[in-house]
């Protein structure tokens, strides 16, 4: 098995580095990839990947490897667990935090059918602290299905994780600490760890000891995102995605961007620094994107005025309409297709109130290689059916810095616009 594990580390390094696509955090769960798979009894054991950035050993293990260098590709095999490209992707993903409702749900399908099988999800200390996976957590808890809650805690996403429970889980050191004091206890789940990732003997032990199980439990596992290439653990931000890199050296390939225009986000983040300069109330939000909204260049140069509020869509729009109400300038970047996670908060929290909050939504429209999931396709459609609601669609960068310089000298209503492949709204 360890062997397996540096062969298949070898060969995601060996076809990323040449086709692009998600590394750091599929080489971050190799040994526990191995151990699910030679523990449980998959396909019949239902396994669930939260978001499926980590997914890769999982496919290249259930039948792809020849077709892996398809990876992304138009026709070829999706970047992220697709149902109907195999049998062992039980849950189509792409966004994050479903996976443990979805295994709960499949979990309570086959008590009410009385088949014995297994259900296991794989989520992220960042996707954890979601609104919708602490809705899962809390009804699993009582629920009594058979549920093993695998949390993969790296202490990073895509940027490093925030929030209360980041901490929380950072101090954890034995797990156990007093009985009902551990959050996951409270919640009704036998919890157990944390325990080291990448040691597979450890693995395997605890996870047959799981298999032998039942109810709702939570095993808590400590990795490293990049485990095996060291550039990727020393940078685990820019090797989330590297694009195309030395698969010896791990260095990057330069890019020539000299003839080509700058991105739309970075354009967003320089504007929005420059702005706040000279308007005090202007605020910027991000739901855990602030490198890929470039929302970290006002974080960088005004840590006081800018905020990462975790993987919560639904928060930092409902946020962003408080500020609203107190005079400031919310400017809420958000990718389009999670501003979709935010649909009711958009509608009840801002529109309906009228209130001046810009909605900055980068990706929209069709993005490239990350797929349907990823596609801002329909921000056009859902937002233009929401009353007192401004849409812009900058056609240039100048079109963007000059809509966010209208914005912020004072609307009465909220608007929203896109950034890069992107639609803002204001």
């Amino acid at each position: 098995m360890p062997q397996i594990a540096q062969e298949l580390r070898n060969f995601i390094i060996e076809v990323v580095a040449t086709k692009e696509g998600h590394l750091g955090a599929s080489l971050g769960v190799i040994e526990l990839t191995i151990a699910l798979h030679y523990v449980f009894d998959t396909p019949e054991d239902l396994l669930v990947w939260d978001v499926g950035h980590q997914a890769y050993g999982h496919k290249i293990l259930t039948g792809r490897r020849d077709i892996f260098h398809t990876n992304r590709d138009l026709n070829g095999i999706s970047g992220f667990p697709k149902r109907d490209e195999s049998v062992y992707d039980t849950f189509g993903v792409g966004h994050s935090s479903t996976s443990i409702s979805a295994a709960l749900g499949m979990a309570m399908a086959s008590q009410l059918r009385g088949i014995d099988r297994k259900h296991v999800a794989v989520v992220g200390d960042a996707s954890i602290a979601s609104g919708m996976a602490f809705e899962a957590l809390n009804h699993a808890g009582v629920s009594g299905a058979d549920i093993l809650v695998i949390l993969n805690d790296n202490a990073i996403g895509i940027d490093p994780a925030v929030g209360a429970l980041k901490d929380y889980l950072t101090k954890t050191k034995s797990g156990k600490e007093t009985g009902r004091d551990n959050i996951f206890e409270s919640l009704n789940f036998d919890y157990t760890g944390p325990i080291d990732g990448h040691n597979l003997p450890l693995l395997l032990k605890e996870l047959k000891r799981q298999k032998s199980l039942k109810g709702p439990r939570l095993l808590h596992v400590r990795t490293t995102k990049g485990k095996g290439l060291k550039q990727a653990e020393i940078d685990q931000v820019r090797y989330h995605a590297p694009g195309k890199f030395d698969k010896i050296t791990g260095d990057i390939t330069p890019a020539d961007t000299s003839l080509l225009p700058p991105k739309f986000q970075d354009v967003f983040g320089h504007t929005i620094v420059e702005l706040a300069r000279q308007n005090e109330n202007i605020i910027g939000i991000t739901p855990a994107m602030p490198t890929g909204s470039s929302m970290k260049i006002m974080m960088n140069a005004m840590p006081d005025r800018a905020f990462d509020v975790g993987i919560a869509e639904q928060h930092a729009v409902t946020l962003a309409a408080g500020m609203a109400t107190q005079g400031l300038v919310p400017f809420c970047n958000i990718y389009s297709t999670f501003l979709q996670r935010a649909y009711d908060q958009v509608i009840h929290d801002v529109a309906l109130q009228k209130l001046p909050v810009v909605f900055c939504l980068d990706r929209a429209g069709l993005v490239g290689q990350d797929g349907a999931t990823h596609h801002g396709s329909f921000d056009l459609a859902y937002l233009n059916c929401i009353p007192d609601l401004i849409i812009a669609a900058p056609m240039d960068a100048i079109e963007l810095r000059n809509m966010m310089y209208t914005a912020q000298l004072g609307l009465e209503l909220p608007i929203a616009s896109g950034i890069r492949e992107v639609v803002v709204v204001y």
